[in-house]
């Protein structure tokens, strides 16, 4: 009854949503989170006076993340000690958890973030989510448990990937020699936090140039603040420079591949470093002998079947290889049984995979013998899932803490009575089947059960906390890089675009998964198809909100149905044996 008594009186205020109305008022970011490269040389004098150039404004759309499953989160109101149990929806528990204890003051031993599956997030999981506040709110008022569940509409009200305006200026000279590159950005921000992106960074580092202009600022605007989104920044701003080089190439009568060949960049120009590892080149090479770019005709449109322009086109990608701080814990018992932990995600990515496949090889067990748990604060501290970064870093971890176990069971076995390895080194043996042998003489063994059952608790534990070794990293830049080839056919009547066919090469690292990482390279190139012909999330400027029925997603038939990638292994710099950026 009191609620009808309201009444509710509105006051109309200007607002702003597109930021096309706010170019040349962006304002440089107070806090940006990637410090942008010195400028090098004399871009604008040098473009003046080239032979070829372009000038052109490319502009990426925003997009929301919308995985699979909708944020939800249950929060269960413990009675007897007032604590709680969240079930959430992240990429990161620990993330939720100091949340939690941060915003209501509680303490972490009250709060408890469990995750263990994840149906997909892209970048949404990486913050926590209003859900989570509001679940908690209310299960700590009513003091029962209590589970909010965003619709799929709701799923449009917070982060997603900004809109972002790019303004570039290319040129070369005559013998196809990238001479300048300038690249502006103008991105969208909230009005109540700065969120800042590295976008226009790479513009400066994928070719060989000596003169390079490099601006990027902010606009202010009524929407929701950005978020971290697959690939944040370089997705926007590769995507502009691939099409201006395309332009700039076509221009300068060089084939677009060969143009990218011809202007490769041996070094990172922007730190002056040089790469722990680049196999762009070998990209090149295969995907184009995979793809048949030699049949590419030289001219637009000059290729035709039917109604259809069939169009070839490629691109260069790339992406940070990156690597954080994390623990492990590994316990392994007298049956063989090997359980690790770490409370890092699985976001669909198969994590549970690949730290299962370390944590075995290192003991030489097969995968049923091990229980990787994970996505649970009280497991081991680890850091979000999410920069391409987990592999890397949990892998490290996983693989440094069954190593302890492995030279743990090692000098055990060495002081038991009449061992057969009391004079070996740790080098000389090898886990398999269940035992620990001399590689020389597999007859010389004991099985692991003999070694875990003289221990007093009946099994052998270890953790570890495993850092980035900061001073074999630091002379090198380290990136993935990859070429990607696609056959388009567009209907010269109706302009019906198919993609037909494509050809994908990655240089990753170390692929510690084949199956796993096919389907990640898969998904990156539905999602670059949908993303390029479909996706975007158009806001109504009268209202300003957005409006998810216009956002177009592809289905299984507009996804090409010849689809080849090659995965280049590396052996480069990084913790794991020969891994640099591991390969989910």
């Amino acid at each position: 009854e009191a609620a009808r008594l309201i009444v509710v009186e509105y006051g109309k205020e200007k607002f702003e949503v597109t930021i096309e109305d706010l170019k040349g008022k962006g304002e440089k970011p107070k806090h940006n989170r990637f410090p942008l490269p010195k400028n090098r040389g004399h871009a604008d004098r040098v473009f003046e006076k080239a032979e070829f150039k372009i000038s052109a404004t490319y502009t990426t759309p925003a997009q929301h993340h919308n995985p699979m499953e909708m944020h939800a989160s249950t929060v269960v109101y413990n009675k007897d000690d007032e604590s709680l149990t969240v079930y959430d929806k992240t990429q990161g528990v620990f993330n939720s958890q100091s949340f939690i204890c941060n915003i209501f003051g509680l303490s972490k031993k009250k709060v408890r973030v469990v995750s263990p599956f994840v149906g997909g997030a892209f970048g949404s999981g990486l913050r926590p989510q209003y859900q989570l506040f509001m679940a908690t709110l209310a299960a700590l008022d009513l003091k029962r448990s209590v589970r909010v569940v965003l619709s799929r509409p709701q799923m449009f009200t917070f982060g997603h990937r900004p809109k972002v305006l790019h303004d570039m200026e290319l040129s070369a000279d005559s013998k196809g020699t990238l001479t300048s590159v300038k690249h502006e950005a103008l991105s969208e921000t909230s009005q109540f936090e700065e969120y800042s992106e590295n976008v226009v960074a790479w513009s400066s580092e994928m070719y060989q140039c000596e003169n390079t202009s490099l601006d990027y600022r902010l606009a202010k605007v009524d929407v929701y603040t950005p978020l971290d989104m697959r690939a944040p920044g370089a997705t926007s701003g590769m995507f502009a420079l691939e099409s201006a080089i395309d332009e700039l190439a076509i221009l300068a009568g060089v084939d677009p591949l060969e143009f990218r060949v011809q202007n490769y960049s041996e070094r990172d120009q922007n730190k002056d470093k040089d790469y722990s590892s680049k196999e762009l080149k070998a990209c090149y090479k295969q995907g184009a002998e995979a793809f048949g770019w030699s049949k590419r005709g030289k001219t637009p449109r000059s290729i035709k079947e039917g109604h259809n322009y069939i169009g070839y086109g490629m691109a260069s990608g790339i992406w940070e290889a990156l690597q954080q701080p994390s623990r492990a814990k590994a316990r392994l018992e007298a049956d063989g049984k090997l359980t690790v932990s770490c409370g890092t995600a699985d976001i669909g990515t198969g994590t549970y995979t690949i730290m299962s496949q370390i944590a075995a090889d290192s003991l030489g067990l097969p995968l049923d013998k091990v229980d990787f748990k994970l996505g649970d604060t009280d497991l081991p501290l680890s850091t979000l899932e999410g920069g391409s970064w987990t592999a890397a870093s949990v892998g490290t971890a996983v693989h440094n803490v069954t190593q302890s176990i492995a030279e743990k069971v090692f000098k055990i076995a060495k002081e038991l009575p009449h061992s057969p390895l009391a004079k070996a080194k740790f080098e000389d043996v090898e886990f398999k089947d269940l035992a620990i042998r001399l590689k020389d003489d597999p007859t010389r063994q004991i099985p692991l059960s003999s070694v875990v059952v003289t221990q007093k608790d009946g099994f052998i534990e270890e953790d570890t906390t495993t850092l980035p070794n900061k001073l074999k990293q630091m002379p090198y830049t380290r990136n993935t890089h990859s070429a990607v080839f696609v056959e388009v056919k567009v209907d010269g009547d109706l302009g019906i675009v198919e993609v037909s066919r494509v050809v994908i090469a990655v240089a990753a690292g170390k692929i510690l998964n084949p199956k796993t990482a096919r389907s990640q390279v898969l998904g990156g190139v539905v999602w670059g198809i949908s993303q390029a012909l479909q996706e975007h999330s158009p806001i109504d400027p009268q209202f300003g909100r957005f409006m998810p029925a216009f956002g177009g997603l592809i289905t299984s038939n507009d996804s090409p149905m010849l689809f080849h990638a090659t995965l280049w292994p590396t052996d480069q710099p990084c913790p794991l044996p020969a891994v640099n950026r591991s390969m989910y």
